[in-house]
């Protein structure tokens, strides 16, 4: 067996394609084959129990089985596995030692996208987790004028979060972002003489519940000096949707996206977005869905995160290095999306460069990854996942909670009961340039 192929081996994990158009993969006994191998294997090694709650659910149905084995497990419910994954990634890229090029060719995560597809493809989808992920859709409703009022005054009192509970089964306790539209982008664009272009795909998060993130980034690379532009009129990024199972939604996206953003490739423009979610569907899942697709490629190369692009600045003496502001004690949580795109902490290493500023840093799950972390059937195991950030959080005091991920910083200080300490750090920085 050579190295590449050896438990523990040196070699970069391989990624194969999803091979989501064939017949076999929406056939359930094929699929169900294929759950009881990998389950059996993850039984037999258990080096992923503490990640999330897809494994214990699984050891336990295992040790609670007649013959505490897979073989005394009802197939019936290996969907109880599959309802725990969130496709974080992390057991893909941090712990399995069987993922390929080892020949027993493990992908947990997308193993489990799969038999969201084929539920899916049952028509086994709640209607109700349909629309959580029609985040286009819903944001353009609640962001209509005199409308928004009325849905953010609903979403913050108690009656009202009772009828979000029962219509789209949205726990009480869990934090939702109140809408807000993003404005026009008050460039049409910058006509700096830099090399360096970058346009900014705002997001769903950025267009309709928190624009503040999408004007931090945009001001802080025009205050850099950076050419600049807006993506016009984006669609969702898809990533929802794939985490729901449905994969031709996430297709359809794309392929409205693909007007905007293909031509910014195509002329040598680098995209980025405040969520690193949306910046992972682009620079991965997209290209493993679609890997015939030269045009998926060329964008997903041209994609790069913004702490990323920031850091190649500061590794170039490129980055304005004149901060004015100071905020005390950070604690910084690195996302799951973030960490799997394997470029390093960049985020925390720009602001350390911040004077007089003490960063805690945590890269572990914050336990919300998207609807998982406000369904009222996952929230209690979310905020169980979260429970070593929060306990950090607590025994630091710190000023500012801040992520990567926006939606995860509100998870962390709504569940550490500091909910005004959330705030992402392309506004941390925005405001130590003094902007």
């Amino acid at each position: 067996m050579s190295e590449a192929r050896k438990e523990g081996g040196l070699s970069a994990p391989t990624r194969h394609p999803i091979d989501w158009k064939s017949a076999d993969f929406y056939d359930e006994k094929s699929l169900n084959d294929e759950l009881y191998r990998v389950f059996d294997i993850c039984h037999g090694c258990r080096r992923c129990v503490s990640l999330c709650d897809a494994f214990p659910t699984l050891f336990d149905l295992v040790d609670e089985s007649e013959t505490m084995e897979m073989d005394g497990v009802d197939t019936k419910d290996y969907q109880k596995v599959v309802e725990q994954c969130f496709l974080c990634d992390l057991c893909y890229m941090t712990k399995c030692p069987y993922v390929p090029p080892h020949e027993w060719n493990l992908d947990f995560p997308h193993l489990m996208l799969r038999a969201k597809a084929v539920e899916f493809k049952k028509g086994q989808t709640p209607v109700y987790r349909k629309i959580l992920t029609s985040t286009v859709t819903v944001g353009k409703m609640a962001t209509i004028p005199v409308v928004v009022n009325m849905v953010n005054a609903v979403n913050h009192s108690k009656l009202g979060r009772k009828v979000v509970d029962s219509l789209l089964h949205v726990d009480q306790q869990a934090h939702i972002p109140p809408y807000k539209k993003l404005k026009p982008a008050h460039f049409e664009q910058n006509k700096s003489d830099s090399a360096h272009k970058v346009a900014v795909f705002a997001t769903c998060y950025g267009e309709y519940n928190e624009p503040g993130i999408v004007e931090a980034l945009e001001d802080i690379l025009a205050h850099n000096k950076v050419q600049i532009q807006r993506v016009k009129t984006p669609a969702c990024c898809g990533m929802p949707k794939l985490e729901l199972g449905d994969l031709e939604a996430a297709v359809d996206y794309w392929q409205q996206n693909k007007s905007s953003l293909l031509p910014l490739a195509k002329s040598g423009w680098k995209i980025t977005g405040p969520v690193p979610s949306c910046v992972l569907m682009f620079k991965q899942e997209l290209p493993l869905l679609l890997p015939d697709d030269e045009d998926v490629k060329l964008v997903a190369e041209a994609f790069v995160d913004p702490f990323e692009f920031l850091w190649t600045l500061q590794k170039n003496n490129q980055l304005n290095t004149e901060f004015k502001g100071e905020f005390g004690t950070i604690f910084y949580h690195q996302p799951c999306h973030q960490r799997v795109q394997n470029f390093g902490n960049r985020t925390q290493e720009i602001l350390s460069l911040i004077p007089h500023e003490k960063i805690e840093h945590i890269a572990r799950c914050s336990g919300h990854d998207g609807t998982y972390g406000v369904r009222k059937e996952t929230f209690a195991m979310a905020k169980k996942i979260a429970r070593p950030v929060v306990r950090k959080i607590n025994q630091s005091k710190p000023d500012s909670i801040t992520s990567d991920c926006p939606m995860a910083a509100s998870h962390l200080a709504n569940i550490a009961d500091a909910p005004e300490k959330s705030v992402h750090p392309l506004v941390l920085l925005k405001q130590a340039y003094g902007l």
